[in-house]
């Protein structure tokens, strides 16, 4: 006999994950992830490390002059990467 209230495991992990605050880190280590994916493996190149923490997001650069066009266009790649959290998880991004 099956039972009615079956669910997929799918299902039941999204829901255990979203009763839970690891939705925000999951989505953070989503963003982190895609920095190469949004910026391009040129960009990915010369990126020594990205992480987030509360709201700001850490990224070293190992060319100054890649490090001064992303300074310019860092409002694009915050919208860009809150759009792709489909929340705001960047308000702000410090380049080292």
């Amino acid at each position: 006999m099956r039972r009615s209230n079956t669910q997929s495991l799918s299902e039941v992990l999204r829901d255990f994950v979203k009763g839970t605050s690891i939705e925000k880190k999951l989505k953070e280590a989503d963003v982190v992830q895609s920095w190469e994916e949004l910026l391009g493996k040129t960009i990915a190149h010369y990126t020594k490390s990205v992480s987030i923490k509360n709201k700001i997001l850490f990224v070293e650069i190992t060319s100054s002059v890649v490090k001064n066009e992303l300074f310019m266009m860092r409002g694009e790649i915050c919208r860009k990467l809150n759009e792709k959290a489909g929340e705001e998880l960047v308000e702000k991004i410090i380049f080292k």
